[in-house]
């Protein structure tokens, strides 16, 4: 694909989400950078600019449906369509709140809601709020940045040791079956959906402690931005290939 697109990313002023921002304004593509704060996402624009990348912000919180529809008010009149969403935006757990609500034995409703809100009925609501301006493109892609630790068959394997999640895993889960949903149900109009999984990358929501870099964990998600029309629709993958279900 070399044509130039426009491409919105959620959660995009840090971690992966900036660095697949950064990919993709290196390719030549405009890109939206989609924050919470505004100040925060006016400087990872900047400094994308400044690096001699095409990058304008807009503050979204995908929690707010209201805030989303904002935003998509704002790139309608700033582009007037969108050519790709990374819904990138995800939280492992809530600030402040100990794992342990998320544990079989002492699990916290309240906590497990909060990251499904993120996690799950965010991605719901914002690509909601940008089905509209997708529609408008040519080549329209929605790529759902997922997790392996939501994979069932990558779970139920007894070698497995990720942690037990009760709330951050079973939402990644319902993301990556939200994917084939919308994959079949937008196959008529030619959008492609796909999730991606980045892998154990080392950001402030794992403490740093992950094994891969943000820029190893954004390429899935900017190969699977960039797919030409007609390519793969209803893919869960990674850097190396296909991701078990």
């Amino acid at each position: 694909m070399n044509e130039h697109m426009i491409a919105l990313v959620t959660g995009a002023n840090k971690g992966i989400g900036r660095q697949i921002a950064g990919q993709l304004a290196a390719l030549g593509h405009t890109v939206v950078v989609a924050a919470r704060n505004a100040d925060a996402g006016e400087r990872a624009a900047a400094e994308l600019r400044a690096d001699g990348g095409n990058a304008v912000a807009v503050v979204l919180d995908v929690t707010d449906p209201a805030s989303a529809a904002a935003a998509a008010d704002a790139v309608k009149r700033r582009f007037g369509r969108l050519d790709a969403l990374v819904n990138n935006a995800g939280i492992v757990a809530t600030p402040g709140v100990s794992f342990a609500a998320q544990q079989p034995g002492s699990a916290e409703v309240d906590e497990i809601r909060a990251i499904f809100e993120t996690n799950f009925f965010g991605v719901i609501s914002v690509t909601a709020a940008f089905l509209p301006l997708l529609r408008l493109s040519e080549a329209p892609r929605i790529v759902n940045v997922s997790s392996v630790a939501g994979s069932l068959s990558a779970v139920s394997n007894p070698a497995t040791t990720d942690p037990i999640a009760g709330g951050y895993a079973p939402s990644k889960t319902a993301l990556t079956s939200l994917t084939l949903q919308y994959a079949k149900g937008l196959a008529p109009e030619g959008i492609l959906v796909n999730a991606v999984c980045p892998g154990f990358v080392a950001t402030d929501l794992n403490g740093f402690r992950g094994t891969r870099t943000p820029a190893q964990g954004a390429l899935a998600a900017v190969r699977m931005a960039t797919i030409p029309a007609g390519g793969p629709t209803g893919t869960f993958t990674d850097e190396a290939g296909t991701v078990p279900w």
